[in-house]
């Protein structure tokens, strides 16, 4: 009891960093995946690292219909914005 107030705050040092959103994946390779079972879902990762997931059969086909996998549309649109 007779240590100060904030001595566990100091203490204690935390295992998240400043984004708990930003995950870092090894091992898988750029693509798109789609699940059908149930609730269809669409996992794209793009070549530049990029992740997007869609729900449902129409975001899924919406995915689907704007993706060419291998190529990077987030890339592109950077280069484009640069040059202007």
């Amino acid at each position: 009891m007779g240590e100060p107030k904030d001595a566990a705050r100091k203490g204690v040092l935390s295992a998240v960093g400043s984004d708990p959103q930003t995950v870092t994946v090894t091992g898988i390779a750029p693509g798109l995946q789609i699940q059908c079972q149930g609730v269809p879902v669409a996992d794209w990762l793009c070549v530049c690292g990029q992740h997007e997931r869609a729900h449902g059969r129409r975001a899924v086909a919406r995915l689907t219909a704007r993706v060419i996998v291998g190529i990077c549309p987030h890339t592109a649109a950077a280069e484009g914005r640069t040059a202007a």
